[in-house]
């Protein structure tokens, strides 16, 4: 038995090759620095852009004030949304049966059958 052996001759190596090799690293590693910098300024941009639009299209003025919610009134809303979902769904039995059908075979499933049938043909 013989095993390959595999070696490195670096009098193979041309200049073409160390060209292309590290050019191909080169264009690699500024593409995923562009990548990484667009993420981490991701909102600065979206910032940018929105506040654009909104000079293009006049939305410059104030914006009314949002009313103020107390905690009375979330403590109502979360307690009738509770009362509501908990209603929702009967109770239901957690008893799980296993029934055995029994299922007659057939051939017409059978992967078998089909493959010793396209076999004979060759």
């Amino acid at each position: 038995m013989k095993i390959l052996s595999i070696t490195f001759e670096p009098s193979l190596i041309d200049s073409y090759s160390l060209i292309v090799t590290i050019t191909g690293y080169c264009i690699v590693l500024m593409a995923l620095s562009l990548i990484a910098w667009l993420f981490t300024r991701l909102h600065a941009i979206q910032d940018f852009l929105g506040r654009n639009r909104q000079k293009k299209e006049g939305l410059n003025e104030p914006q009314p004030a949002k009313p103020v919610i107390t905690g009375e009134e979330n403590a109502a809303i979360s307690a009738a949304l509770f009362l509501f979902f908990s209603e929702m769904h009967d109770e239901e039995k957690y008893v799980m049966t296993i029934r055995k059908v029994s299922k007659t075979y057939s051939p017409w499933s059978s992967k078998f059958y089909g493959i010793w049938n396209s076999m004979k043909h060759w």
